[in-house]
């Protein structure tokens, strides 16, 4: 049964959930977060007032964990969103989506946004030089080669609203989204 904690709330939920972000996004051949340390860094930024970060836990395990932060006035920015990856395909991530959002239309928002990063060229989008011109139209026929999250997203509601082009180097582009709550 999963239970849903303020990370903010234990040093050693904190130390688990950098532990997973570390560990998760090392294995899918990012380096976001390389080291403890800057995994460490991340949780304290995620933790600190007046953001939202809860994890998920199943007993004293922690599955994953989610954090919200301002970005506009009443749209606030997903991140990150990491769930382990020997729990992903069972419902955690979708569950502590929708316990952000519960949180976050309690806190009075009206929007969430993200960006869900191509730096390992696993959608359509990182196999062509994007153009302005051309842009819509290669959102529109977004495919997802390599188990990109953005389709996890769009299962949850989030739709593409941009593209950053090369925002991550050549051809490895950040994929915006948003949801109306």
């Amino acid at each position: 049964m999963i239970d849903f904690v303020d990370l903010a709330a234990s040093p050693d939920l904190q130390l688990q959930a950098a532990r997973l972000l570390t560990d998760t996004f090392t294995t899918l051949g990012t380096d976001a977060w390389p080291n403890l340390e800057s995994a460490r860094d991340e949780v304290n930024e995620c933790i600190a007032t007046p953001n939202l970060c809860i994890g998920a836990r199943d007993g004293g395990a922690l599955l994953g964990w989610v954090g919200l932060r301002p970005m506009y006035e009443r749209t606030w920015e997903l991140h990150p969103l990491v769930v382990d990856p020997a729990h992903q395909g069972r419902g955690t991530g979708r569950a502590l989506v929708r316990e952000i959002e519960r949180r976050a239309r309690e806190a009075g928002l009206i929007g969430i946004v993200l960006g869900t990063d191509d730096e390992a060229y696993r959608t359509s989008l990182s196999q062509i030089d994007l153009d302005p011109q051309t842009l819509f139209e290669e959102i529109r026929a977004i495919g997802n080669l390599k188990n990109h999250p953005y389709e996890f997203y769009a299962k949850c509601g989030y739709r593409i609203v941009g593209v950053i082009p090369d925002a991550n180097g050549p051809r490895k582009p950040d994929i915006w989204m948003w949801k109306r709550l």
